[in-house]
């Protein structure tokens, strides 16, 4: 089964209060924006840029690792020869490769931590459901 490329962003839902509402409308209105989702967007990568220092910290302090982190077939068969097992800790996207089977990953992935996204098949999604931590 073959991973499906999915867009480089995730979909959220989040409530405001209507004042809040009004003066983002007001701000997409007056051309500073886009739209709502651009300034949500906007205001997000600003408070990020705020906390890079914070961020790093916790990434270091924790031993994730940032960004994108793909794992392929021959990084998980040589973690099986040796008879290891891994801790995936991801902040960003953690991707397992489309021709890593169930069987392999169940072998090999001891636990899944991800803040962020996981792209996996459903197949290899359901052999490591028990594995995976919540943030």
């Amino acid at each position: 089964m073959e991973i499906t490329r999915q867009n480089d962003s995730e979909k959220l839902t989040l409530n405001l209060g209507y004042v809040d509402l009004g003066k983002i409308d007001l701000l997409v209105r007056e051309g500073f924006y886009a739209n709502r989702s651009d300034f949500i967007r906007t205001a997000i990568r600003n408070q990020l840029r705020l906390q890079a220092a914070d961020v790093d910290r916790s990434v270091t302090r924790n031993t994730f690792d940032l960004g994108l982190r793909e794992f392929t077939r021959r990084e998980l068969e040589q973690h099986h020869a040796r008879q290891e097992t891994i801790s995936i800790r991801v902040v960003g996207l953690a991707r397992i490769a489309a021709d890593v089977s169930p069987e392999l990953a169940a072998a090999t992935i001891g636990s899944i931590t991800v803040l962020g996204a996981l792209q996996a098949n459903d197949d290899i999604k359901a052999a490591l459901a028990g594995k995976l931590k919540s943030p």
